[in-house]
């Protein structure tokens, strides 16, 4: 299918939250696109990384859903999100559908690592996005790259060009005990952010096993076996060594 699939009006679809309240501001359909190319070790959503799963979803009938909750947006200052996986993989898709968002005065959402080229497409569907929520992995580049496979380098690159270009972003970072909330890295976090102009929200979200079974379905060693999860005295602790 995928040879005569126009990847501009068919997208590789996990699944869809119609009511979604964490994703952005307001009520929120949130679309989960299948592909990821990150091994994140804590991700919660083992099962959308293979590009070969999902099911293919046309434009027209993932518009037509959106379309019913726009009172649900309206009423909420709320949108769409795209998150996955990760969207910015089936980026000719977005800019087709953020298109058609903008028209209807929809407010357009990304969920992103931004661990990814900057290429003309991607500064494309930029354009047409309201809010891009950029989950910063880790600040610390090897440990980035242990964590998720990849280093950092591309990630800050992606903030830099959301700054300079006046694109709004809410940052988020996964507290992981004894791999993301040290104060050492707290604090370099803290002093990158300083650096940026767009930034609206800062989002500490407490590492979870929630997701966890999903590995052990599809027969994958979890990596993050022997680590505890977060607490919301971490996450307490942590706002404290940001706000210092």
């Amino acid at each position: 299918m995928e040879e005569q699939t126009d990847l501009r009006y068919y997208a590789k679809v996990h699944s869809f939250e119609s009511l979604g309240t964490v994703d952005g501001p307001g009520i929120r359909f949130v679309i989960f696109l299948q592909g990821c190319h990150l091994k994140c070790k804590y991700c919660h959503n083992r099962d959308t990384w293979d590009i070969n799963g999902g099911s293919y979803k046309s434009l027209d009938e993932i518009f037509e859903k959106i379309i019913r909750y726009e009172a649900y947006f309206n009423s909420s200052h709320g949108g769409v999100t795209v998150t996955g996986g990760e969207p910015l993989l089936q980026v000719k898709f977005l800019i087709e559908l953020f298109k058609k968002l903008k028209k209807e005065g929809i407010h357009t959402c990304i969920d992103t690592s931004g661990i990814i080229n900057l290429t003309e497409d991607i500064k494309e569907v930029l354009k047409l996005t309201d809010l891009v929520l950029l989950d910063i992995k880790h600040i610390d580049s090897e440990k980035c790259k242990d964590l998720t496979g990849y280093s950092n380098k591309r990630e800050l690159e992606f903030a830099r060009y959301l700054s300079e270009n006046g694109i709004p972003m809410w940052i988020r970072q996964v507290i992981i005990p004894e791999i993301t909330d040290s104060e050492r890295d707290i604090v370099s976090l803290r002093e990158f952010i300083k650096t940026l102009k767009t930034v609206e929200k800062i989002e500490f979200l407490p590492y979870h096993t929630a997701g966890k079974y999903k590995w052990t379905e599809l027969g994958k060693k979890y990596e993050l076996e022997n680590i505890r999860e977060a607490t919301k005295e971490d996450i307490v602790r942590v706002k404290k060594i940001f706000n210092k």
